[in-house]
């Protein structure tokens, strides 16, 4: 007897081990992870501040317009409402599914009158007419003995984190793309600004010259040049405010206003561009909630794979029901003489399914390769954009420092060629020439200077911005 029950134990333990899960592991990206980013240079601050609160990260640029609008667009921006409600429907099903831990309970009551054919089989020609009055309750339990419920919690627990950190990184990219449009916005009043000094310039310019060629000092062709420059600048300013007007519609959409009802006013600087802590490579998996979702994905299919193991194994059911009947109500209904009741337990075991579950396992199986390829090149991607953005504020920084130097090297010839001009040592040519370069390397200071105020954003984004670890759904 001892034997047997040993054996039965050994047999239930194995049943059990074969329907559970593979152990999980969160997938390996590569052998080891770098110990610093590659193209971390000396712009890097040394001390990162990786601990410190980043969750209104565009702060840093100190712009109160920008602050205004990043708490417009958390309160009425509509994708981030979808993820939002993702996220409810996601804590919703996990409900559902720890909802099958518990046993179903029901009542149920009737009440009838029936009348029985005369001609019924043994009715000997009497009809039966009569009442029928039923009050009563059903109980049904379903044991998890194989790990099915405990599996589908477990996923829906995953799914519901994974849906969590899709909330913050749709949050994280919506901030990083209302800051870089806000500041491409920016950049446009800057460089209106300096197309508005130039056209003054050159509208000077052309006055001079129509008054050198009045004095028979220059031929109309030196008026023909200042007049296409001077033309050529205002065609310029006007395609610097369509594509202002263009950046503010996006705003507009991004912060949940109709782009009709909604404008932004000129502003004509930069806010300076701010540091970045930037972490070790190992703590950006930790931040970014796009690696995080992924890894919870990977997780979920993980358990999934158990959730289909478990159909190998026979489907075990607990019942009762009882209640009271009587065909009289003039008759006390809750009696001993009325009541009835029935225990039962089902089982039910799938001998062929013509390979139904075994199909279920492997894609089961091949549903968890999936989601750890998604998420090593989740955490790939997640490498490459920091780099990218590293790479872009370093270089960048160097290319301002030249840039500068252009512009006021060309903002000197631009003088020089203007007062040469004026004496009649130059033809109008040379000052062309040189006013076109300066107003060409002043544009590009500009340009260079959204860029890296861009970069950084992007920076800040790629190292997961100001997400923190999402709390597990517990509901």
């Amino acid at each position: 007897m001892a034997r047997l029950s040993h054996l039965l134990a050994s047999a239930v333990i194995a049943a059990l081990n074969g329907c559970a899960a593979p152990a999980y592991k969160v997938p390996q990206v590569a052998a080891t992870l770098p110990a610093a980013y590659k193209e971390a240079g000396p712009w890097t601050p040394a001390a990162p501040a990786d601990a410190a609160a980043r969750g209104a990260w565009w702060t840093v640029f100190n712009d109160p317009q920008l602050d205004q609008l990043e708490t417009q667009l958390s309160a009425a921006n509509p994708t981030l409402a979808q993820a939002v409600a993702r996220y409810d429907q996601a804590r919703a099903f996990l409900a559902q599914a720890r909802a099958d831990y518990f046993p179903t309970l029901g009542l149920n009551g009737s009440a009838g009158r029936s009348r029985q054919s005369a001609d019924r089989p043994g009715g000997n020609g009497h009809s039966v007419q009569g009442d029928d009055f039923v009050v009563g309750a059903a109980i049904s339990y379903e044991p998890d003995l194989w790990g099915r419920v405990r599996n589908q919690v477990a996923a829906g627990q995953a799914e519901a984190q994974a849906s969590a950190a899709d909330l913050a990184a749709t949050r994280l990219s919506l901030q990083a793309e209302l800051a870089d449009t806000y500041l491409s916005l920016r950049s446009l009043d800057v460089q209106a600004r300096v197309l508005d000094a130039a056209v003054a310039n050159f509208a000077k310019a052309l006055e001079l010259t129509q008054a050198r060629h009045r004095g028979g000092a220059v031929s109309g062709v030196d008026v023909g040049q200042a007049e296409t420059q001077l033309n050529t600048a205002r065609a310029a300013r006007s395609e610097v405010a369509a594509q202002r007007a263009l950046l503010e519609h996006a705003i507009a959409s991004l912060v949940g206003q109709p782009a009709s009802a909604f404008s932004l006013a000129v502003a004509d600087q930069l806010p300076p561009l701010p540091a970045t802590p930037v972490s070790a490579p190992s703590v950006l998996l930790q931040r970014r909630p796009d690696v995080a979702a992924a890894e919870r994905r990977a997780f979920a299919a993980n358990r999934r794979i158990g959730v289909a193991r478990a159909a190998f194994f026979p489907n075990i059911a607990l019942s009762a029901t009882g209640g009271f009947e009587t065909t009289s109500l003039h008759r006390s209904l809750l009696t001993t003489p009325t009541s009835f009741w029935s225990l039962g337990a089902d089982a039910a075991l799938a001998i062929f399914d013509g390979g139904r579950r075994a199909a279920g396992v492997r894609a089961a199986k091949a549903g968890f390769d999936e989601a750890a390829g998604a998420y090593r090149a989740t955490v790939l991607e997640a490498f490459q954009e920091v780099e990218d953005n590293l790479a872009l504020l370093n270089h960048l920084a160097e290319e301002a420092q030249q840039e500068q130097a252009a512009l006021e090297a060309a903002r000197r010839t631009e003088a020089l060629a203007l007062t040469r001009y004026k004496q009649g040592a130059a033809t109008y040519l040379d000052a062309v020439q040189a006013q076109t370069a300066a107003l060409d390397a002043e544009q590009a200071v500009v340009a260079l200077q959204a860029r890296r105020l861009q970069a950084g954003v992007n920076l800040v984004r790629a190292l997961g911005g100001g997400w923190t670890a999402p709390v597990a759904a517990d509901s």
